[in-house]
């Protein structure tokens, strides 16, 4: 049986005029400027296709300004594409911008009833989804006070509730997965796998690489407003992460040697110090397949990197690194005198390279890392150089357990 089309997205492209000033824009808007392009063109998307298919889930990923959030505008009729044409068979709801279209004078019952309008609804049909929405909002009596006074969470929680509940064969859902306390980012959750299962078509965007491998069946990466790949989603969310380390240029030609681009994952504003007899030169992460990466899928192996240059003789170095949570809990680490791996003076002049390699088993989600050089001198510890949340990693997961890391329990269960 011949798949039904959802959406189809055929040479889509969006350009914008970059001006250098007003008095171009002016020269340019009413036709002043004779045969001379005053403007400096800049495309958010160039020249993208895309089929999507009912009951589809479809992630689209990409760093920021990749064009994503343009797509998606799109796709909604929130904005006209320059070139190229979108066909969307079902009726779109769409989660772009929580609280779209809200009037902030307007209390929450009547916003629900504006929302519902503009998406297409009667109000015998808004009166019927009525309670679904308020239950799921879960904001008591303030639904009947203006929205102006709502807490932010009190605002996203409602718009969220209507966004959701409506019903729509389409569903878009861009970075709103997260609204909330964990309580309602679990209900928003599981309306989300209620959709898949009832056969929504879904287009999803999220940075949150975990879900997108959990709930997609399809994934397109985009960069600069190109159309990378797409494909499987743990095998598109492998390119992504090469794009963040600049190891996966437009032309889809993978450059070489791993070690030839810093990650973007560093932190610029790193806390340091130390005596600097020894100080750390640079510090990355690379996956199993040896390239540099931001991001780590879970049970896969990893590889810290360390590279420190000696400017005097240091007497048995320790070399460490540490992992975080974004909260500052101090969660694992080793070092070198704990794994019993380096025993040696150094002399001055040398630089020593330290890769700690070991499987992922910590929980999905945004941890960072610290890096140190220490030692003894004269019997006295002595911090030579500290990197404190020097660099971030994604942990992508399908699956979490409680707590911080897997133990990777084996289940058997015998009914008789």
């Amino acid at each position: 049986m011949e798949k039904e089309y959802a959406i189809r997205i055929k040479d889509v492209t969006k350009m914008y005029k970059l001006y250098p000033g007003n008095k171009a824009r002016f020269l340019d808007t009413f036709g002043l400027a004779g045969k001379r392009r005053l403007y400096t063109p800049h495309y958010a998307l160039n020249n993208v296709n895309l089929d999507i298919f009912k009951g589809e889930t479809v992630g689209i990923i990409g760093t920021n300004g990749s064009g994503k959030s343009t797509l998606l505008k799109i796709i909604t009729g929130v904005l006209n594409a320059t070139e190229g044409e979108v066909e969307v068979n079902g009726r779109i709801s769409a989660l772009l911008e929580l609280g779209a279209g809200f009037n902030m004078e307007y209390n929450g019952i009547e916003n629900v009833y504006l929302n519902g309008t503009m998406i297409g609804f009667s109000k015998k049909e808004i009166d019927e989804k009525l309670p679904a929405i308020l239950e799921f909002a879960g904001i008591g009596d303030y639904v009947y006070q203006p929205v102006k006074t709502y807490s932010s969470g009190m605002f996203v929680r409602l718009a969220f509730a209507v966004a959701i509940n409506i019903d729509p064969e389409i569903l878009i859902v861009d970075e709103a997965l997260s609204v909330g306390d964990v309580f309602f980012q679990s209900k928003c959750y599981h309306k989300f796998e209620e959709f898949k299962k009832a056969g929504k078509t879904i287009i999803f965007v999220s940075h949150d690489l975990s879900s997108v491998a959990k709930y997609c069946d399809r994934v397109m990466v985009l960069n600069n407003g190109v159309k990378l790949k797409e494909g499987d989603p743990a095998e598109m969310i492998d390119v992504y992460k090469r794009v963040l380390v600049g190891q996966y240029p437009a032309n889809g030609e993978s450059t070489e040697a791993a070690g030839s681009v810093a990650p973007e994952n560093t932190n610029e504003g790193t806390l340091e110090y130390g005596t600097k007899e020894a100080h750390i030169t640079a510090c990355y992460i690379t996956d199993d397949h040896g390239l540099k990466t931001s991001a780590i899928i879970k049970g896969s192996e990893f590889t810290v990197h360390l590279e420190i240059f000696f400017e005097e003789k240091v007497e048995k170095p320790i070399f460490a690194f540490s992992i975080k949570d974004v909260k500052g809990t101090e969660i694992t680490g080793t070092n070198t005198m704990f794994e019993r791996a380096f025993t040696e003076d150094v002399e001055a002049g040398k630089t020593v390279t330290v890769s700690f390699t070991q499987k992922m088993d910590l929980q999905g989600g945004e941890y960072l890392l610290s890096f140190g050089v220490t030692g003894f001198h004269l019997d006295d510890f002595t911090v030579y150089h500290r990197l404190y949340n020097a660099l971030s990693v994604s942990v992508i997961s399908e699956k979490n357990t409680v707590g911080y890391y897997d133990m990777n329990s084996k289940i058997e269960i015998d009914v008789k």
